[in-house]
């Protein structure tokens, strides 16, 4: 996997997405997705609490760490430093983003507290973008994207169901976590490069 481009392009576009997004539903109340997703989920899956709490079971720490942890094991095995130093850097760093300075920053409720961006989808899409960045090119790649949507969705309907999050919150937990984990993969290997030694001229 190459540090270069489209992976800062990829982190811009997905942080200005979430940027917008974020400002246009800041503070309380629903925007129309929101409502509209709400009411469909209660229409399909109101009342049945426990499929809804398995759904939103691969977002908990206890799930996504080992995960992560076997990622990094993997790749050290490998000797692809690099990249284990992303699985750990690149799931953390857009966490503590999230929760310090993005969720203070769009100041948007649900019930009691903070909501946008979701941090349940932050950690999850973190991890699985760096998976997806690790797979190497081809059928892996597309295995791992493809299941990564079909859990991102069975979560989006888990959340929304239990009252954790709106749809909104979600899709700018998924922009974040993509955008950083992007971001954090270009930042990585452009120091990496940085501390090659000059080629000699001799």
């Amino acid at each position: 996997m190459s540090g270069k481009a489209p992976y800062g392009l990829i982190a811009v576009t997905c942080a200005v997405i979430m940027v917008v997004l974020g400002v246009l539903v800041s503070g309380e109340g629903l925007s129309g997705p929101d409502e509209l997703a709400d009411r469909w989920v209660e229409r399909a899956f109101g009342g049945n609490a426990d499929l809804l709490r398995l759904l939103v079971l691969p977002t908990e720490a206890y799930v996504l760490i080992p995960v992560a942890a076997v990622a990094a094991g993997l790749c050290l095995a490998g000797r692809r430093r690099l990249e284990a130093l992303l699985t750990v850097v690149g799931p953390l760093v857009a966490i503590l983003a999230n929760g310090w300075v993005l969720k203070p920053l769009f100041d948007r409720w649900k019930t009691t507290y903070l909501a946008y961006p979701s941090g349940h989808t932050v950690a999850l899409v973190a991890v699985l973008t760096v998976l997806v960045l690790l797979a190497r090119p081809g059928i892996a790649t597309v295995v791992i994207s493809v299941v990564g949507m079909v859990v991102l969705a069975g979560v989006t309907i888990g959340m929304i169901g239990l009252g954790y999050h709106y749809l909104t919150d979600v899709v700018g937990g998924t922009l974040f976590a993509v955008a950083t984990v992007c971001a954090v993969w270009v930042l990585l290997s452009w120091a990496a490069r940085r501390r090659e030694p000059a080629p000699s001229g001799g």
